[in-house]
């Protein structure tokens, strides 16, 4: 199944920190709201690193997702794993196996994320599996 849609968020930082090397790693808090299929609201945390390369860096977040999909109630988490690599992003954005609860009980998939003219957009690739 596929769920595709828009998405709000606001980030919020929490620390940076210079580890040396010219490179350089922050936390910050995100919170969504995502509109059409999937119905929800979500706390991001992440962890990224910058280094001393412009455009290069990487980041890593756990996402809690709460809300619906496609009608069916509950919540989920997400795994982000992002690279930039001298301005070329990659992203692979995960349902952690086995945390959908509710409706959403068995849920598996990939979110991608594409952001036009400073407006986020997911296209959710899922299915909901036997537990």
């Amino acid at each position: 199944m596929q769920a595709k849609g828009e998405f709000e968020v606001k980030r919020v930082s929490q620390e940076e920190l210079d580890i040396g090397g010219g490179a350089s790693v922050g936390h910050s808090r995100f919170d969504k709201r995502f509109h059409g299929p999937l119905e929800a609201t979500s706390v991001v945390h992440m962890l990224a690193v910058m280094s001393p390369v412009p455009g290069s860096g990487a980041y890593v977040a756990i996402e809690r997702i709460e809300g619906t999909l496609h009608g069916r109630r509950g919540s989920f988490y997400a795994q982000h794993n992002g690279v930039m690599t001298r301005g070329e992003p990659s992203l692979d954005l995960t349902v952690v196996p086995d945390s959908g609860t509710g409706e959403l009980t068995g849920l598996y998939g990939r979110i991608a994320i594409d952001i036009t003219d400073g407006k986020h957009f997911y296209t959710f690739d899922y299915e909901l599996g036997d537990v």
